[in-house]
């Protein structure tokens, strides 16, 4: 790493600047330090604490994507643009932080518009893809978070936010049945009741499953999807 840059490293984690209380200062900082991620990639620019305490800051920086007259806008999609890009979403993982995955998931799907560019929308894809692909284990919390997004009743959801998590599942539909189907089992949700991505997804491969014949409305339960022996 060159030393011109560690000045500026130095600088940026300031606590006056890192912890500053205005909006606008907080997503010019993020922004700067995404750059420093992007020029050390594929290694993490500072020690694990202070890497949690920057990733807080970047996802804090997704809060208001929706707001696209705000004079951070630019920024905050340079900074979402810059995480696709150079992948540090899965150092997230690494630091296992968790809650703050699940807040960035809920951030892009309660902020994607219509008339947001389709690299808004594709970085965010990518993003909640590497995320999901890379999870040695996702919780169930992160899949509701998902499913809610896709569920054929909630009137409210806007078609871009259904076709961004509808875009994410069959992205990873191998990694994510499991524990679709674990889930709706759980909750007693027919899998068709998530739309016709989710339902599919589970009936992939399933010409040994037992089928319910009672279910005369056609409708695809949980237990489907499980493999007779």
């Amino acid at each position: 790493m060159s030393n011109a840059l560690r000045p500026s490293m130095k600088a940026l984690v300031a606590k006056e600047l890192l912890g500053h209380s205005d909006i606008d200062v907080k997503v010019a900082v993020a922004s700067c330090i995404s750059e420093i991620t992007r020029i050390t990639a594929p290694e993490a620019p500072y020690d694990d604490d202070l890497m949690k305490e920057i990733f807080q800051r970047i996802v804090e920086a997704f809060e208001n994507l929706d707001d696209i007259s705000s004079h951070s806008f630019p920024k905050r999609v340079s900074i979402l643009e810059t995480v696709a890009k150079v992948r540090s979403c899965v150092v997230m993982l690494d630091l296992e932080c968790d809650s703050l995955i699940l807040e960035m998931f809920r951030y892009f799907l309660n902020t994607i518009r219509p008339n947001h560019s389709e690299k808004i929308f594709s970085s965010m894809e990518m993003i909640m893809t590497l995320v999901l692909e890379e999870s040695e284990d996702i919780s169930s919390d992160l899949i509701l978070c998902l499913l809610d997004s896709v569920k054929t009743d909630n009137k409210d959801i806007l078609p871009v936010v259904r076709r961004l998590s509808e875009k994410v599942i069959s992205n990873c539909a191998g990694k994510l049945k499991p524990y679709i189907v674990e889930l709706s089992q759980s909750v007693g949700t027919p899998l068709n009741k998530y739309g016709k991505v989710v339902a599919s997804i589970c009936q992939e491969n399933s010409d040994g499953v037992e089928q319910n014949d009672a279910n005369v409305s056609g409708e695809i339960v949980v237990r489907q999807c499980f493999y007779t022996s």
